[in-house]
């Protein structure tokens, strides 16, 4: 069975707040001995105990379950802060404004590492009127291709998912400046700055 929260970050957080194995155990109507047995590994808290644990911890479920502190930073809805999962498995494409924990298959997904382009993975983006046509240099078959375009402004993401065999190309609203990112299934994701253009 997986893990789905360890004892190390129940511990700090009980720590962190001040309670007792005995206090935090009272508070969730079971043994100091149960507690005991979660920060030490040889227990899990029941699935139902989820939520009034992190509730007791201050915490939400998803910094339970992750052991990461999510701080609630204003970030005024901004796309350009965005992170993007991909599932190894299935190639599922999440996409999020902040922290998440997010499983696909059973695994639990890390954001991809944004990287400037090189030479194998080269964007175009020409303007068409009052759109972006973007395409990128890239191979489209099964085994290599590009996953998805996603353009991003202030306010709004756009996604497109490409599939093998079909044009390594998308056409996005013109919006301010933007910021293309794309997903090679070998090589990751990239990003490009796109200015204002006239």
């Amino acid at each position: 069975m997986n893990q789905y929260v360890t004892g190390e970050a129940i511990r700090a957080l009980r720590e962190k707040i001040g309670y007792t194995q005995a206090e935090l155990a009272e508070k969730l109507m079971v043994s100091d001995k149960a507690v005991s047995k979660w920060e030490t590994g040889k227990g899990y808290p029941d699935i139902t105990l989820l939520e009034p644990l992190a509730a007791a911890l201050r915490v939400s479920v998803t910094e339970l379950i992750t052991g990461n502190a999510i701080s609630n930073r204003n970030v005024s809805g901004n796309m350009m802060r965005s992170k993007f999962y991909v599932c190894p498995v299935c190639g599922n494409v999440f996409h999020c404004m902040g922290e998440a924990a997010i499983h696909c298959h059973g695994v639990l997904l890390k954001p991809e590492e944004a990287e400037p382009a090189d030479e194998r993975h080269r964007l175009q983006v020409e303007q068409v009127e009052d759109e972006y046509y973007v395409t990128v240099e890239h191979e489209m078959r099964k085994e290599h291709y590009i996953s998805f375009i996603a353009a991003a402004s202030s306010d709004r993401m756009n996604i497109v998912k490409l599939y093998p065999e079909g044009n390594a190309a998308a056409r996005f609203k013109i919006s301010g400046g933007m910021r293309i990112y794309y997903f090679c299934n070998r090589d990751g994701l990239f990003v490009q700055q796109v200015p204002r253009m006239r």
